[in-house]
């Protein structure tokens, strides 16, 4: 039974293939399709939107030199996702630094009126759960629920075995669950 794509990955795929070739408006819609993806993803896990972007913009640099070497036009978003996901973890690691939550988040949850702030209150304490997970288990989390990847994608996108994303999901759900519980 074929599983059917999303169409932004079909898209993705064209624009993949076009931008291997060398057409720079490929280049250009591929970017502006994914981008806002990776920023998101990168500051699920490093917690710091200034942060975030400049590790996805060291992704893109990386991606747009490797795209020639991806085989399969298919795989890009898991491609992509573990080099953003690589840059992240590198520049975790050279802060040396515990995540915190951007004041841009905190600013803009104070400012939000009624549903819309209860909504901000409850991402703002998802958020701060996140923030006591382990980079790892942080980065499973996001690209399942934030990204909506399947287990198969997240290991090749973490590059990890598929035992090893389902241990980390486990992990993370039962941490998460400890820490909401707790409060």
């Amino acid at each position: 039974m074929a599983v059917k794509r999303d169409t932004k990955y079909v898209l993705s795929d064209y624009l993949v293939a076009s931008a291997r070739l060398g057409e720079k408006p490929a280049w250009e819609r591929l970017y502006r399709l994914w981008h806002r993806r990776f920023v998101a993803h990168a500051w699920r896990l490093c917690g710091d939107t200034a942060a975030a972007q400049d590790h996805v913009q060291d992704a893109w640099t990386e991606i747009y030199r490797s795209l020639g070497k991806l085989a399969n036009d298919r795989a890009f978003a898991a491609w992509a996702y573990r080099i953003v996901t690589r840059k992240v973890m590198y520049g975790q690691r050279q802060a040396a630094r515990e995540t915190v939550l951007s004041a841009d988040m905190l600013e803009h949850a104070a400012s939000d009126d009624g549903a819309a702030k209860h909504a901000a209150q409850l991402r703002l304490t998802l958020a701060q759960a996140m923030a006591h997970l382990p980079p790892k288990q942080r980065a499973a989390i996001a690209l399942f629920y934030g990204e909506g990847m399947h287990i198969v994608e997240i290991a090749v996108a973490t590059d990890v075995p598929v035992g090893t994303v389902k241990t980390r999901l486990m992990h993370a759900r039962q941490k998460l669950k400890d820490i909401l519980e707790g409060e």
